[in-house]
Formats: structure tokens, sequence, C-alpha cells
């Protein structure tokens, strides 16, 4: 088969496309023809040698991805002899193997892709739609509610503003550039504003003035100077959740923290909601995954993506580096 591997840490043009040896499914396990692979902001990070929510691999060379979404071809020892032939979606946990044409893993990981669902748009949930749905598990929008959403057109943003406004919740959207800007818009934002541009603060409170209420949260994984912007914007009783710190790269940047007092005199909360924290308020992963598709099959999520051919996860890399992407980032053999 034809896969990525990493023969040593650093760049992103460590990143080698060559043929390898096809994986053996082992007892319990499926091998899964690969139609597409998700490519997540902590691959670079992984990529360089850094620890994140997965350890570093230990051992190189190595095959990066952990979300994956094909058919199943081929049965390890005691996998259920219904499953061959099945379109299927898995996320893959702490082993790698997604970047490649062919991958392994454990039965029990496995999602019959729902309906007409692209398999693209599945890997899509089986990562990013189950992470939003975990996120908005801690808040509880409606009609009444202001939801400020950063990073609006990246994966999660994209579906944070969809699942906001099927609640009925006003939507203020910040992307970065006009294309993300745009797409935030389309998306269903009521107000989609430049985050880039330094007046953004004066036309988002312009617009709560005009509508009424102050912002009740902010879905927040910039961090730093726009993230206290955004959350300036809140009201008493406002939530500030934090979902990632991207403004300054995965393994560098910092969430905004306030002190307990500064919480006390704003009348707001703030807090990461990462961790096992997100995964045992939404009802534990197996159960957000299934959502998540059901979610997307159903046609009340639509998640955005960005299309390379495996053979480019180099240039996927690069692009989430430096925010050049809209969507959830997936690799196509």
């Amino acid at each position: 088969m034809h896969a990525i591997r990493l023969h040593a840490f650093g760049p992103a043009e460590n990143l080698t496309y060559e043929r390898t040896e096809d994986p053996v499914p082992g007892p319990g396990q499926v091998r899964i023809a690969v139609e597409a692979a998700g490519v997540h902001l902590l691959d670079t990070t992984l990529r360089e040698g850094h620890s994140g929510p997965f350890p570093a691999p230990a051992e190189l060379p190595t095959i990066p991805g952990r979300e994956v979404a094909g058919t199943v071809e081929s049965l390890g020892e005691g996998a259920d002899p219904g499953l061959l032939g099945r379109r299927v979606v898995a996320h893959l946990g702490t082993v790698p193997g997604g970047y490649a044409e062919l991958a392994v893993t454990h039965a029990d990981k496995l999602h019959e892709i729902p309906g007409e669902l692209g398999a693209a748009e599945a890997v899509a949930m089986i990562g990013t739609g189950r992470t939003a749905l975990g996120i908005l598990s801690f808040t509880d929008l409606g009609p009444g509610s202001v939801a400020v959403v950063t990073a609006a057109a990246g994966g999660i943003g994209t579906l944070l503003v969809q699942y906001a406004k099927n609640a009925g919740a006003t939507v203020i959207a910040l992307a970065g550039g006009p294309a993300k800007v745009a797409r935030a818009k389309e998306n269903g934002a009521d107000l989609a504003l430049d985050y880039t541009l330094p007046d953004w603060p004066d036309h988002a409170r312009a617009f709560l003035d005009a509508t009424g209420p102050r912002a009740t949260v902010v879905y927040d994984s910039v961090g730093g100077t726009t993230a206290r912007s955004a959350v300036d914007l809140l009201g008493k009783g406002g939530q500030h959740v934090i979902y990632g710190w991207s403004g300054g790269g995965l393994h560098e940047g910092r969430p905004l923290t306030f002190t307990p007092e500064e919480l006390a005199e704003r009348a707001i909360t703030s807090g990461s909601v990462l961790g096992p924290r997100l995964v045992q308020r939404g009802g534990g992963l197996r159960v957000l995954e299934t959502r998540a598709l059901a979610e997307a099959a159903a046609g009340r999520l639509r998640p955005a993506v960005q299309r390379y051919p495996l053979a480019e996860a180099a240039a996927a890399h690069r692009a989430l580096e430096t925010r050049g992407t809209i969507g959830k980032v997936v690799l196509e053999p």
C-alpha cells in the first residue's frame, strides 16, 4: 500500500509518501480500505515530537492519523464476518495509522456510516463532530441565547454555529479573512466578523446594542487578545467556554485566564472543557460519536471539509499551521 510516513520529527516536509507493507489485522481487528483520513491540528504537534492529548510517537517511522472511513476488506481472527464489505468510520484512538490506503483497528471502534453520508463527512463527524457535541453539552442554548464563536470557519466552529442557529440562538461568528467570514455567514451566523481587523469589537458591540442582550456564551479556541475582546461582550452570568488556544500554535499558545476576583467582578464563568470532563459530560466517546454521525446523516449538522490527496499530506499540514484551511482537513488516497 501507499502511506504517509514520518521518519524524523520536524517540519511538514518530513512527511513522505511512500510504499510500505500492508497492515495485517490481529484478533478482533479489521482492515479498512481507506476512502478518507482525518487531519487534526494535533497531528502537526505530534509530527514535531511534542505530546498533547496523545503522546508523541515512541518509535519512528510512524504513519500518522487517527480518523478513517472506508470499507472493511479484511478480518482478523474472531472478527464478525458480517462486517466484511461494510462502509465504516472509526477513530483509531491512541494508535495512529490513518494516513494510508489501508488501516487496521479493533472492530469495537467501528461505526457503520449512516445513510448516504460521504466518507469525508463521516471522518469529520467521528472526531470533530464528537468534540463539538461534547463542548455544547456544557451550555444550554435557546432562543434567548447570544453565542460568540471564535474560529467560526474551522471544523468545530462550523458545527457550533450551525447547532446554535438550529437552537434558535443569535450567533456572532469570528473568523480570519474574507473567505472564512463569508463561510461563517453561509452557515447561518447573524453577524460574521474578521477578527484580524482591529475594529471588529466595535462592530460586535454595535450589533449587540441594536439587538438588545449581551452575549451569553463565548466558544473560544483561539485565546489571546481575540478571546479577551470576545469575553468583553459577555453579560452577567455569561460563560467563557475554552476548547483550544491556537493563537500561538497548539503547543505554544496559552488560554485566556482570569483570576477569581476578575470573574466575580464580571459575574461570568470561564474554564476549559477539554479532556475527561468533555467525554464524561457528553456521555462517553461512543455516545458522542453516534450522536454526531446521526446529526450529519439527518442534515442538521453539515461539516465543512477541505480535501487533499493523500500524497499531499505535507501541504495539508502547512495549510493547517498557517490557518489556511476552512473546515475539517481530509486526505483521500
